[in-house]
């Protein structure tokens, strides 16, 4: 069963522009007869030359404005692939506005087709009324998208592509981790004892990504049982051949797995859906492809680390530990891996750090982040971010060789090469 989002990334994939035409095929094919036979005496008050003259510029001049179109916009995905993120990019051409664009591009087209197939229909030099309506409609129809289509493709900005990454990662983060509770213990390591496996479920098939885990849906096959399942796949893992997906303990019979099946999503891409790791990780493709050599863009990482910021911010306030799910009565039901503070810093800090360790603007701009984090955070947070407080200060002292330039580098700047706050010497 698709999630939402799946079906949503499906249907633009091809499904709207197919509706368009099929819409267009639909209506074309029956609406001027509707109109031939019911309102004979409603024309225009053009010639047929001049309506089939208007058509025919239509309909090549639309065809035309498709092909540069999207060729434009593909040029244009292709380069943000090789400046950005593949991974992002495939985000930015699943846009809903270029499949409306494509669709509402080729109806106009084929109506304006259609149309000339109506016009001095029986040699009475009448112009359809309404059909003529229908495909200026149109026209007008294309060119708002062709508007919302330079509007979209203004979106490939590296800012904009940051801010629309990390909104994909805050509505992960809100939807996916709950507020702490307060005065709220955090659940025990699962102790599975002398508990028996009674069932494996392994993947078949070619290597997939993990996009969703149906929690609502194991955990009543887990009750049914009497079982546990601990899932041994987290979100975002690939599964290969064989790989397990998760291991039934103490079921009172076996589960059909089919149904334990039926509680993953499985597909060949990661999806934001249960994933805020895979936002934070296209922030940092981005950061430090901006840090290569080749591009040399520290400030585009500057602009990554602002993001990467606040999603570790909403991420330290949540309650992250959410990986024990209980049945109506509260007993352990299902188990699944989720990362854990330090994989979040790991993952948001670790490869700009080494990749920009020789550029005093992000060291400045890392350790502004690391203070603004201590600050803000709950104490519970403070070690795993003293730790990389010293981390940080360990690759200033190693990447720079003069004592003015450790010192400059040191300095906690939220521009990078802005307002900094100084250190003591």
């Amino acid at each position: 069963m698709k999630t939402t989002e799946q079906q949503r990334l499906t249907l633009t994939g091809w499904g709207i522009p197919l509706a368009y035409v099929s819409a267009t095929v639909i209506v074309g094919m029956a609406f001027p007869r509707v109109e031939h036979h019911f309102l004979p005496h409603w024309a225009m008050g053009v010639s047929a030359q001049s309506a089939i003259a208007i058509c025919s510029s239509i309909a090549s001049g639309m065809i035309a404005l498709t092909g540069v179109v999207f060729s434009l916009a593909f040029v244009m995905v292709q380069f943000s692939a090789t400046a950005y993120s593949p991974r992002l990019v495939l985000w930015v051409a699943r846009d809903p506005v270029l499949s409306h664009a494509l669709g509402m591009f080729s109806s106009t087209f084929l109506y304006a087709l259609i149309m000339l197939s109506w016009v001095d229909r029986e040699g009475e030099g009448r112009v359809p009324w309404a059909s003529s309506w229908v495909v200026m409609l149109l026209l007008l129809g294309s060119i708002g998208m062709f508007i919302a289509l330079i509007h979209r493709i203004g979106r490939l900005q590296v800012n904009r592509m940051l801010i629309f990454t990390g909104d994909q990662g805050r509505k992960a983060v809100l939807d996916l981790y709950p507020l702490p509770e307060t005065g709220a213990a955090a659940d025990a390591p699962v102790d599975w004892g002398n508990t028996p496996v009674t069932q494996t479920v392994t993947h078949f098939g070619r290597p997939q990504v993990i996009q969703t885990v149906n929690v609502p849906h194991l955990v009543q096959l887990a009750h049914q049982a009497g079982a546990v399942i601990a899932v041994t796949a987290a979100v975002g893992d690939t599964v290969l051949e064989l790989s397990p997906l998760l291991r039934v303990y103490g079921a009172r019979e076996p589960v059909e797995e089919a149904q334990l099946r039926r509680g993953f999503e499985i597909s060949d891409e990661r999806t934001f859906e249960q994933d805020p790791k895979y936002a934070m990780r296209l922030v940092v493709d981005i950061a430090i492809k901006a840090l290569s050599p080749a591009i040399n863009d520290p400030t585009t990482a500057v602009q990554a680390l602002d993001q990467i910021e606040d999603l570790l911010i909403r991420l330290g306030q949540r309650q992250l530990d959410i990986g024990n799910y209980r049945d109506a009565a509260g007993t352990l039901r299902l188990v699944v891996p989720f990362p854990t503070w330090d994989d979040f810093l790991r993952l948001g800090l670790d490869e700009i750090r080494h990749y920009g360790a020789g550029s005093v603007q992000v060291m400045r701009r890392m350790t502004a982040l690391i203070q603004n984090l201590q600050a803000i955070l709950p104490p519970v947070r403070h070690a795993a971010l003293h730790k990389w407080e010293k981390r940080l200060e360990g690759t200033v002292q190693r990447s720079f060789s003069d004592r003015a330039e450790k010192q400059d580098a040191s300095v906690a700047d939220r521009q990078g090469l802005g307002i900094g706050e100084e250190q003591p010497e």
